[in-house]
């Protein structure tokens, strides 16, 4: 249904709808503050993470991994990103999934990428000290939970610690390419032409006249893939794609 509906969204005549989105950010940004020296190399080198991943993880090279190899890569990476235990992943890969097939695979991603193990490890250590976890950019998130007697409670306010740093660096990205942005069309007088209408998780949607996509669209994609400090990215790119149409729900690469 939500797709049917984004179809009823359509851009004004002469316009076309632009939606540049930010590509696999998350486990991105999970690299360049983890610094694990195996996830940055995937980055580096441009490899399909979840096929890349997969083939690290259950030992196979990669040209082997098949679609369900890739789709359960794709549930670890992100799942270990919101500190997923082993029965949510169990869950998540597929009930017929074994629980102690679902720990093997926790196991065998912790015994790989060691360094974004211990990183999170250590997230989760000094929100229980501090109460509270920071962005990049130095944004707190506080936990009232972190220190609760009630398991529960402990294990869900943990949860939520370990991911904070890396969705809450994301956002601030995403919101300082924003800010970039309306800098940009303000400067260039574009601001006739060019629309930013709405911000969707790690994708921004503009409304682009048509005559001005060619020009524009490009240097829209550069200011949003140099929002984080080149200086502090290990070789980590941030990369963004960009779709047009004519209306949200058909929307093409450009």
């Amino acid at each position: 249904y939500g797709f049917k509906i984004s179809k009823s969204f359509i851009a004004p005549k002469v316009f076309r709808i632009v939606a540049i989105d930010y590509s696999q950010i998350d486990l991105r940004v999970a690299a360049i503050l983890s610094g694990d020296p195996k996830m940055i190399e995937i980055f580096k080198n441009g490899e399909d993470v979840h096929s890349a991943v997969a083939s690290r993880v259950f030992g196979v090279p990669e040209k082997d991994i098949d679609r369900e190899m890739r789709r359960r890569a794709k549930v670890i990476n992100f799942g270990i990103l919101y500190g997923m235990g082993v029965n949510a992943l169990r869950q998540n890969l597929g009930e017929q999934t074994p629980r102690a097939e679902a720990q093997e695979f926790l196991t065998a991603y912790f015994h790989t990428f060691t360094t974004l193990a211990q990183y999170l490890e250590d997230v989760k250590s000094s929100a229980r000290k501090l109460g509270y976890t920071e962005t990049y950019f130095g944004r707190r998130r506080y936990f009232e939970g972190i220190r609760s007697s009630i398991p529960f409670i402990r294990a869900s306010a943990e949860r939520m610690a370990l991911n904070a740093p890396i969705q809450g660096t994301a956002a601030d990205i995403i919101r300082i390419a924003m800010v970039r942005v309306d800098k940009y069309l303000k400067e260039a007088k574009l601001e006739d032409d060019v629309r930013m209408i709405l911000q969707v998780h790690d994708e921004l949607i503009f409304e682009v006249k048509q005559s001005r996509i060619k020009e524009v669209v490009p240097k829209l994609k550069e200011i949003m893939e140099q929002a984080f400090p080149e200086k502090d990215a290990k070789g980590v790119p941030l990369l963004a794609e960009a779709k047009v149409g004519t209306n949200w729900g058909s929307l093409e690469k450009i």
